[in-house]
């Protein structure tokens, strides 16, 4: 798809944009330079890196599991600061055993039941990106679409933004879906993932739709442990907490 404004466009990815210039419910817009979400950095090249910084990034939170992160053969520049959160928990074999088995991981179908099982993952994601150094910070897992679908669900409906916002931008991952397939020379899956979820009786959007109209973000911000500053940060997207 073409570039946007909220593009961050940099050599080695497909994948990256920043969540700055979303429409708001009170009718502003989430500030730009402070968050931005995408794929593995792990085949950003110099150049990129280069873009990376020049927009303002220098913060990474990597959501990616031990076996994931384990295969990365990308250095990162010295000015870039790493934090490592393992969103999945692949451990719950409890949690995860239905998932694997009916195929549901990979679609929308699996975001709620995570959000509901497993809270304290996302949680940790939006405090380490509220309290990390100054600068714009960057989140993503494999694919930038399903642990960072979950963690941008997570906040940007605490900072208010407009549903269909919400809704349009993950819809922007899955246009991207064939480019960043096509750039790692993997086959696009988008087919199956939307066959899985019309076997439940709906779409990949409209899967994504209901996980954000049915997130109560007034009781997960209450179970979270997020302090006031932390939430503050979070619905102004500052990017950090002293």
């Amino acid at each position: 798809m073409a570039p946007t404004a909220r593009t961050l466009a940099a050599e080695g990815l497909v994948n990256a944009r920043d969540l700055g210039g979303l429409p708001t419910r009170d009718g502003g817009t989430t500030p730009a330079g402070r968050f931005f979400r995408s794929e593995s950095v792990d085949r950003v090249t110099v150049d990129g890196w280069a873009s990376v910084r020049d927009a303002g990034i220098r913060t990474v939170v990597d959501l990616r599991a031990p076996s994931e992160r384990e295969k990365d053969t990308g250095v990162r520049p010295d000015w870039l600061t790493t934090v490592v959160i393992d969103h999945d928990d692949l451990d719950d074999q409890e949690f995860w055993a239905d998932f694997w088995d009916n195929g549901l991981v990979g679609t929308p179908l699996y975001y709620g039941p995570h959000l509901d099982r497993k809270p304290d993952r996302t949680v940790e994601v939006l405090r380490a990106m509220v309290r990390a150094e100054p600068g714009g910070v960057l989140f993503h897992c494999a694919g930038g679409r399903d642990r960072t679908g979950i963690v941008s669900l997570a906040l940007l409906s605490i900072a208010g933004v407009a549903a269909d916002a919400i809704v349009d931008d993950y819809l922007v991952t899955v246009e991207t879906a064939p480019a960043l397939f096509a750039s790692i020379g993997v086959p696009v899956h988008e087919d199956q993932i939307e066959a899985l979820c019309a076997e439940h009786g709906t779409t990949v959007a409209d899967a994504f739709r209901a996980v954000v109209d049915g997130f109560d973000v007034d009781a997960f911000v209450a179970r979270s442990g997020l302090d006031a500053s932390e939430l503050e940060a979070l619905r102004t997207f500052r990017a950090r907490v002293a």
